[in-house]
């Protein structure tokens, strides 16, 4: 289904079903915040161009839709989206506004594209004990994390929530079956677990510092 919607191009990645806080502070983004509130509450949020600031059609991008937003005196403001369909870009509109404008046609993973049970348990387990060693890492209680159910949000919730390059995000998104973006999970999170686990032997080592260890013994005179 072909919507118009204003389009908020950053450098990252929302995902359907998931939450991002942002800071808006520019002019321009402050008056799309204000049209979006007094109307839908929703925007598209894409990557850049390749040449310009503006997405090119055919750009991967989702729907934001603004959950809560704090206005600042100065006129800024702290928001927290919530991702809502995947769009491409196909076209850019030309407003009288001062942000940009885009016709999104939105889509959804393809159909008979689901995993099998035992890999959606694999990302699940897989998952888990990446979030567990992250928050290990930031000196929080290990708790695991609470999961989606369902293959499709569960795959957007665990893209969302691994520290990644942008272009990698980017593909997840893009990606039209849910089989095949587990995989691509399951492929990418032995590997970031191992980078923490290294990153947890450095950061216990620094705690230890200065606080000693056991005396060795020594002679009585």
């Amino acid at each position: 289904m072909l919507t118009r919607l204003p389009l908020f191009p950053l450098s990252v990645v929302l995902f359907p079903g998931t939450p991002l806080p942002l800071h808006i502070f520019e002019p321009r983004y402050c008056q799309m915040l204000a049209d979006c509130l007094a109307s839908d509450r929703r925007f598209g949020i894409t990557p850049t161009g390749t040449l310009q600031e503006a997405p090119e059609a055919g750009t991967v991008g989702c729907t934001a839709e603004v959950r809560v937003n704090q206005q600042l005196p100065d006129g800024r403001s702290n928001i927290v989206v919530v991702g809502g369909e995947r769009f491409v870009v196909a076209e850019l509109l030309d407003e009288p506004v001062p942000y940009r404008v885009g016709m999104a046609q939105t889509f959804d993973d393809d159909p008979g594209t689901l995993p099998d049970e035992d890999r959606i348990a694999r990302l699940r387990e897989q998952f888990t004990r990446y979030a567990v060693l992250v928050r290990e890492l930031g000196d929080a209680a290990p708790e695991a994390p609470d999961l989606p159910d369902e293959a499709l949000p569960l795959s957007f919730h665990v893209a969302a929530g691994i520290e990644v390059e942008v272009p990698i995000k980017q593909r997840l998104l893009a990606e039209r079956s849910t089989a095949r973006r587990v995989e691509a999970l399951l492929l990418i999170l032995p590997a970031l677990s191992s980078a923490v686990e290294r990153a947890l032997v450095t950061h216990r080592r620094a705690h230890t510092n200065g606080r000693g260890g056991t005396y060795p013994s020594l002679p009585v005179a």
